[in-house]
């Protein structure tokens, strides 16, 4: 049975279209729920960075009670994501000799490894956000899935390494506690985004998820059953939003209006010739504006945001294990015939990711641009039940060494 003394559990998205916070509550056997939801326009927020701290603050708090209200909790702490170009993703491994009489592989043995491959060669202005373990080597002889309890003189273990820019985040840390919050955990958006779409049998295949959102593009790539890869693309849908400014000539507003009512990422071959008049906002004149033009600003981009991915992955030579194809998610997820552009450039199959393996509010499950802060409230809810299990472990052991004591 799962155990502890707070079965709420909330993940927040501070995201450069909107701030989102997920409540999920933990039942008694350890499954998850989904109880409540809150958002709010963000707006000082760039590449998914805080870049105005008092709005950022507002927008986080009117997205907590929004969330409060629906689940009809309080919320006292958070699993947080962050998100930037600062944060970097690669692959290390560490060594440790196991030193005991007998040789028998403790778990302070596969810490010591693990915390061995955190220590690289990175900047000294950072610090590590995850270390997945992804492999154990028992004296030279892999494919081991749990080490503990063989006999060997040396361990290792591959790990997939995640770090950030410590100041950076910090920052959105210090905005989450100065509303009197608790930041529990934080995670990288990437890695939360396929917690919430990606099943045991899609990493064990490989897969790729894609996280399109307004201010940068997120990806993590799964195979053999772990995480592979991850990175950050700072270009997305703003961009989008940006190219079609400058090209048709108009303002941010109206170049976000028209991607939303007119925009697809592959052009309608319907299209050519077709163009709709806009009114403009200061009074000049009506506006035309070429329907196909239009489109084919906004297929360049996209096709270039995944175009950088896929060379990404090429050069780490993951491209050719996503037998489970693709899955993406973010507000970019809703443009019509992204994942025909997606299939074109990857060349494998892709879906539009579903959250998985948690029920509750319908109506969020579905949405792709909840996908990270529901990954975020499942990532807390992993680490929530390992350490009662561990908990749970520990006392066993106690009270078993209080029988063997009392015998003797």
């Amino acid at each position: 049975m799962f155990d502890s003394a707070s079965p709420i559990v909330v993940g927040l998205e501070i995201g450069t279209s909107k701030v989102c916070a997920v409540v999920g509550e933990l039942s008694a056997d350890g499954a998850l729920h989904l109880i409540g939801v809150g958002q709010c326009p963000s707006g000082g927020v760039r590449k998914g960075e805080i870049i105005h701290a008092q709005q950022a603050e507002e927008d986080v708090r009117h997205a907590i009670v929004e969330a409060e209200r629906m689940a009809d909790v309080e919320i006292r702490s958070v699993c947080l994501g962050v998100t930037g170009s600062h944060l970097r993703g690669f692959n290390n491994r560490g060594v440790h000799p196991v030193v005991s009489v007998d040789r028998e592989v403790l778990e302070e043995d596969v810490q010591d490894a693990i915390r061995n491959a955190r220590v690289v060669n990175r900047p000294a202005d950072t610090e590590v956000l995850h270390a997945i373990r992804q492999h154990f080597y028992v004296d030279g002889q892999g494919g081991i899935v749990n080490p503990v309890g063989l006999v060997a003189g040396r361990l290792e273990v591959d790990v997939h390494v995640v770090y950030g820019n410590v100041n950076r985040l910090r920052h959105s840390i210090r905005t989450v506690k100065t509303l009197q919050l608790e930041v529990d955990e934080l995670a990288f958006n990437g890695l939360a985004s396929s917690l919430a779409l990606l099943t045991n049998e899609h990493k064990e295949l490989g897969a790729l998820v894609v996280d399109l959102g307004a201010g940068t593009t997120d990806y993590a790539v799964y195979a053999e059953g772990v995480i592979k890869h991850t990175g950050v693309l700072a270009v997305a849908g703003d961009h989008v939003t940006n190219d079609l400014a400058y090209g048709l000539k108009v303002p941010l507003s109206r170049a976000e209006q028209l991607k939303i009512e007119h925009g697809t990422a592959v052009p309608d071959a319907a299209t050519p010739g077709r163009t709709i008049t806009i009114a403009n906002e200061l009074g000049l004149p009506l506006k035309v504006v070429n329907v196909d033009h239009l489109q084919r600003i906004m297929a360049l981009r996209l096709e270039e945001i995944f175009t950088v991915v896929a060379a990404d992955l090429r050069e780490s030579g993951l491209l050719n294990y996503l037998r489970a194809g693709v899955f993406l998610c973010g507000g970019g997820a809703r443009i019509p015939q992204i994942d025909t552009l997606a299939a074109r450039v990857f060349q494998v199959p892709v879906t539009l990711g579903k959250t998985n393996s948690i029920s509750g509010l319908k109506s969020a499950l579905d949405q792709p641009e909840f996908a990270t802060a529901i990954g975020l409230v499942k990532f807390r809810s992993f680490k929530q039940k390992a350490r009662a299990s561990q908990k749970g472990l520990m006392l066993g052991l106690k009270n078993a060494l209080s029988q063997i004591r009392l015998r003797a």
